[in-house]
């Protein structure tokens, strides 16, 4: 890749989180508890037994925590909101108090001139809704576009830019299939209700967005997208590529943009939970698409594999601290094929980062390898946009270490260092790049 190209004047910088991994307070101001509050105190889920009861304590030192992204030069800051704040029990009681403190973020937020972000469902489900079934109930859609559209009346005017769900993919696979995330479930049947269940709920709520005719708001959808690659040219393996892209990316783009899943969902029995008039709702029009990028794979054929019949390998000379290959060229090639198969549809990638074993020595984190990354990913991004690709903006994740889920806090993804016995953040080298480059768009700009 040759060097950065010039940052437009309209793209944006950012950073994100979201909320059970800084907020913290799980138990204030009439807040119910999540999924991920029952999960960590199940022995063995979460590394170390970490819990997300104080993470990086964000509900109380948001508004520092505004003003360090001010001092970085930020554009704009991807959050989520709680569901369980708003919705203790998941039903129609609206806790006033969690509302308050949303609008209180992004009022904040703008007094900085920082435009705000907010991620309806980050995997926080109201615990009281998965007693219920969780979203393999499709009650639960019905009840997220309710949330929604409390969301949408009451801040709407605050936020002008809103993501249904980030990575349902990660969402079900993690959670329903492995069993390694939140609520900590092994059945593809499941699974695969579940899956629907929440598109269905992502329709509904742009529903709820649509009715409301917010000016100059927009509404979209976040996925985690890995571009495949068959390891040879083989037909075995073009055909476990194609598995595996099914998977990895085409179970959560192709019923928003083309009305459909794809065969290998279909073979797994979606059909069962797909009612009529269901992909109308789904695929309504967006007004972006999040793309979450971290990896990509290069995929061959592994009879011995009792899921896709593939085996998985990552691109890339260097390894983060998750042990996932470094690819930037990966990211500059999905922005173009997102581009030709959806051309009108503008992307924002809403995630984009590394964990390293950073180590804080006095008041410095040197962490060079997240500095490099993050420079080369850019990068990216830049030439695929000067190639053609709408791509509206990049956010850093994540602007704070925080509560990686079942890896508890043993690993640290943030540009802001937190030392948790105190809660100071402290600059990484990797903060200082960020700041650099946020004020040459403003000089370039």
């Amino acid at each position: 890749m040759d060097a950065m190209p010039a940052i437009p004047e309209d793209f944006l910088i950012g950073a994100a989180t979201a909320a059970y991994q800084i907020e913290g307070g799980v138990d204030e101001d009439g807040r119910g508890p999540s999924i991920w509050d029952v999960f960590c105190r199940e022995p063995g889920r979460i590394h170390g037994g970490d819990t997300g009861d104080v993470a990086a304590d964000h509900y109380h030192r948001y508004a520092d925590d505004v003003r360090e992204m001010q001092a970085l030069g930020l554009d704009a800051y991807r959050f989520s909101i709680a569901w369980p704040r708003l919705y203790p029990n998941g039903d129609s009681r609206l806790n006033e108090r969690g509302l308050d403190f949303y609008q209180r973020l992004a009022e904040s937020l703008l007094d900085a001139g920082i435009r705000p972000f907010a991620t309806l469902f980050h995997w926080d489900l109201p615990a009281a809704l998965q007693e219920r079934g969780g979203w393999a109930n499709r009650d639960t859609a019905l009840r997220f576009a309710d949330y929604a559209h409390t969301v949408f009346r009451r801040l709407g005017s605050l936020i002008p830019h809103f993501i249904t769900l980030n990575e349902p993919g990660t969402y079900t696979l993690m959670g329903h299939v492995l069993g390694e995330h939140a609520p900590g479930l092994q059945s593809l049947e499941t699974a695969v209700a579940v899956s629907h269940h929440l598109l269905l709920g992502h329709g509904f709520a742009v529903q709820a967005f649509r009715a409301e005719n917010l000016p100059g708001a927009q509404i979209g959808l976040t996925n985690v997208l890995s571009p495949v690659r068959p390891k040879t040219g083989a037909a075995a393996d073009r055909a476990a590529a194609a598995r595996v892209d099914a998977v990895s990316n085409r179970w959560f783009l192709e019923p928003v943009l083309h009305r459909r899943y794809p065969d290998l969902l279909r073979e797994a029995g979606v059909d069962r939970v797909v009612q009529p008039g269901d992909f109308a709702i789904v695929s309504q029009p967006i007004d972006f698409l999040g793309v979450n990028y971290y990896r990509s794979t290069i995929a061959s054929a592994s009879p011995s594999d009792p899921l896709l019949g593939a085996s998985m390998e990552e691109p890339g000379q260097t390894r983060t601290a998750m042990g996932w290959g470094v690819d930037p060229d990966g990211l500059h090639q999905l922005l173009l094929d997102l581009h030709a198969e959806a051309p009108n549809l503008p992307v924002y990638i809403t995630e984009n980062g590394a964990a390293y074993p950073d180590v804080l020595t006095g008041r410095d984190v040197h962490d060079a390898n997240r500095v490099a990354f993050l420079r080369e990913h850019l990068e990216a991004a830049l030439a695929a946009r000067a190639a053609g690709a709408d791509v509206r903006g990049w956010f850093v994740w994540s602007l704070l270490d925080n509560f990686e889920w079942a890896f508890g806090y043993s690993k640290r993804f943030g540009v802001l260092y937190v030392d948790y016995p105190t809660q100071a953040r402290i600059w990484k080298d990797s903060a200082r790049w960020l700041q650099s480059v946020c004020q040459r768009r403003r000089t370039e700009g």
